[in-house]
């Protein structure tokens, strides 16, 4: 009879650790999406009150004018500041929707 040659433990140990690595990338995943709900919602509340602390500080240093990009529209202006596209039409009466070049600026506010 032939012998029989002996395998490795790597050949074995290899898969297992595999496997181990798997469960454990599992379980932490597992943990921190399960966290317990009132820690969220602490944090929600969190970052709500800074995005309020920031939209009262934007409101203070409102921009009074848009300095035009390539591919910008006179709508698209209006979606990105907030500012109606009648509101901008009035302020800005020589602007032409048709002809907005890179750089140009538009006026926002008086």
């Amino acid at each position: 009879m032939a012998k029989r040659r002996r395998r490795t433990p790597a050949r074995w140990l290899a898969p297992l650790a595999l496997v181990t690595c798997a469960v454990a990338v599992y379980a932490v995943v597992n943990n921190t999406m399960n966290d317990n709900p009132s820690s969220q919602s602490t944090t929600t509340t969190q970052s709500t009150t800074k995005t309020k602390t920031t939209s009262t500080s934007a409101k203070r240093k409102r921009k009074r004018t848009y300095i035009v990009k390539s591919g910008d529209t006179l709508s698209a202006i209006s979606v990105k500041t907030g500012v109606p596209l009648s509101t901008l039409e009035q302020l800005n009466p020589k602007l032409e929707a048709d002809t907005l070049h890179t750089g140009q600026k538009v006026r926002l506010s008086r």
